[in-house]
């Protein structure tokens, strides 16, 4: 089969509607011991017992490689379909999981936000609110991310049994509780905001259990998924999108990264479910005609601390994220922040590239829509997409 150009593939991906894939680590994963500074002195300097075995790690360039346990994504990375941007972060970084977490989910370190910059961004793309899946997180609760007043998001914690009443078996109890429960959220005159909103929060709901009733039913796919929890969710997600209901953004998580101690099993396991769950997604998505259309964001609220304790690592700054996809140029984004104490803030890596500056490429160039407003402010683009 003829391989497409550049400019033929963003035509193909402009008559698909793009989508954004996000995979949050949650715990703040280990910079250092993600894309490692292999040549570098001060690396085994400052984690004498949790460091990376030189040997081991997959290279990409004279300088830096990747965790052993990133077959897949390195995979990728060979094929140029990688964008590592390293020292990434905001300034004043705070090493609280909670704020941190918040702070990239709103998009602003200042001050407290309740609007998630996912969340504005589809109030951007479909301002009328006439799709309820235009956000769906596959996990359990909803990431402030993508909260947003009048925008309809979904949160599916397993495909196969989502909806109402799933554990109800028998038909008429299930029937007669539905029945009730549209009587409670159907439409009403003269109802208070907080009835209005209930009533809306209702309907979208069984508006979106009966559109997601039917995707697995369409699912046929040649690609075994790894067997973990993220892999599972990402299958999820392969699914709603091949089913074409609209949905612009899909949400999960994996974790924890949080590695004070025993870091070195416990990480390795975390990136071979990561990356083989990646993996697993891109060629499905790419199988089913889905690949130049599709953009993968990875990304963990923090680093850890430059030098180890022993065993594991602590709170730090200066992370790494990943942009992954057909359509991405892949290759090393940003300056890998300097080991030398020197350099260092209290004892973490400099972050040197904002966050926000990620936000407004997705943003501006994946989904066209204004990013100033979304990510409170402006910041210089990497220019990460092909189309």
């Amino acid at each position: 089969m003829q391989k497409l150009s550049s400019k033929e593939r963003c035509v193909i991906a402009k008559v698909n509607e793009k989508k954004l894939v996000v995979v949050q680590l949650s715990g703040g994963n280990d910079a250092l011991n993600t894309v490692i500074p292999y040549n570098d002195g001060d690396y085994y300097d400052n984690r004498p017992q949790v460091h990376i075995d030189p040997d081991k790690a997959l290279k990409l360039d004279a300088n830096l490689a990747m965790n052993p346990s990133m077959t897949a994504i390195k995979r990728l990375w060979d094929e140029g379909k990688v964008a590592v941007i390293n020292g990434i972060g905001y300034p004043e970084p705070n090493r609280s999981h909670f704020r941190s977490m918040d702070i990239w989910h709103t998009a602003e370190p200042t001050k407290v936000l309740t609007e998630g910059w996912i969340g504005k961004a589809l109030r951007e793309l479909d301002p009328k609110s006439e799709n309820v899946l235009g956000g769906i997180n596959f996990g359990r609760g909803l990431p402030r991310a993508m909260s947003c007043p009048g925008v309809p998001v979904a949160s599916v914690g397993n495909l196969d049994t989502y909806g109402l009443f799933p554990s109800v078996s028998d038909l008429q109890d299930r029937n007669d509780l539905l029945n009730v429960f549209s009587q409670m959220y159907g439409g009403a005159q003269g109802r208070d905001a907080v009835s209005e909103f209930l009533s809306q929060t209702g309907e979208d709901a069984m508006v979106g259990a009966d559109i997601l009733r039917e995707a697995p039913n369409k699912y046929s796919s040649s690609v075994e998924y790894a067997a973990n929890p993220l892999a599972n969710s990402l299958r999820d997600a392969a699914r709603v999108m091949f089913s074409d209901v609209g949905t612009k953004v899909f949400y999960t998580q994996h974790g924890s990264f949080d590695t004070h101690g025993g870091e070195l099993p416990v990480h390795s396991k975390l990136w071979d479910d990561v990356s083989s769950s990646i993996g697993d997604f891109v060629d499905d998505v790419r199988e089913h005609g889905y690949g130049d259309s599709t953009a993968i964001l990875v990304f963990s609220e923090f680093g850890r601390r430059v030098k180890d304790n022993g065993s594991g690592t602590d709170h730090g700054s200066g992370g790494v994220a990943f942009l992954i996809g057909e359509s991405v140029k892949g290759g090393l984004y940003g300056q890998y922040p300097s080991l030398k104490e020197s350099n260092q803030l209290n004892g973490d890596l400099c972050a040197n590239n904002d966050f926000r500056s990620v936000y407004t490429d997705i943003l501006e160039d994946w989904f066209q829509v204004d990013s100033v407003p979304i990510v409170n402010g402006t910041f210089e683009k990497f220019d990460f997409f092909e189309c």
